[in-house]
């Protein structure tokens, strides 16, 4: 399945669903990943993976915070 008949399949867009295909998605909605899994025929745990706190650097944390701040 392409990301275009996938987007097309769950309802969202496709520059959406590339937000979250590469990681750059902030958070995702319950009913997204819920219709992901479905068409996928897949569960969240086989989506995402789990990077314990010690692994995560200080430029991560960096990067993050920087992403939040809003622009105007």
């Amino acid at each position: 399945m392409t990301l275009t008949e996938l987007s097309e399949r769950i309802g969202v867009t496709l520059a959406n669903l590339s937000i979250l295909k590469t990681g750059k998605a902030r958070a995702v909605r319950f009913t997204t990943l819920t219709a992901i899994c479905e068409a996928l025929d897949t569960t969240p745990g086989e989506l995402f993976s789990y990077v314990a706190s010690d692994d995560v650097t200080s430029d991560d944390l960096s990067a993050r915070s920087d992403a939040r701040v809003p622009r105007h």
